[in-house]
């Protein structure tokens, strides 16, 4: 067996991110409380704008997209096909400041849930990418 083989093997054992951030009653606890964030909290009224007044679907739609995003079930995928984020946020005016409004939400919502430190690291490294991928406004 080769070293890479090895690793890969080795991967395969290793947990999801679903896995460790605790299943879907824990990703619906983190996307609950970023909902929540989002609505309470003034510094990220500029992201809150861009939502429809009730969040009830937005809620959803992001439980089942971070659900299979983490490694657990494709929810979103069941019920939508391929997510193409950067094309369903086309509408939505995102720049730097939306997408650090997202990201500095969801960390404390993680944060806020007790997510593992090592574990908010990580996802956050994950969410700033994905966000800052998600920019279509200059600034």
């Amino acid at each position: 067996m080769t070293s890479d083989s090895n690793d890969d093997q080795a991967r395969a054992n290793e947990p999801s991110a679903f896995e460790l951030v605790g299943g879907e009653a824990r990703v619906r606890e983190l996307v609950d409380r970023f909902y929540d964030l989002m609505d309470l909290e003034p510094e990220f009224a500029g992201m809150r704008a861009l939502h429809p007044e009730s969040l009830d679907g937005s809620r959803d739609k992001l439980f089942w997209f971070l659900c299979g995003w983490l490694g657990g079930p494709d929810h979103y995928i069941e019920r939508f096909g391929h997510p193409r984020l950067r094309a369903r946020h086309l509408p939505f005016a995102i720049a730097s400041p939306e997408r650090d409004q997202w990201v500095r939400c969801m960390a404390w919502a993680m944060e806020d849930i007790g997510l593992p430190q090592a574990l908010r690291e990580r996802l956050v490294t994950s969410f700033f990418d994905t966000a800052d991928w998600m920019r279509n406004r200059p600034g």
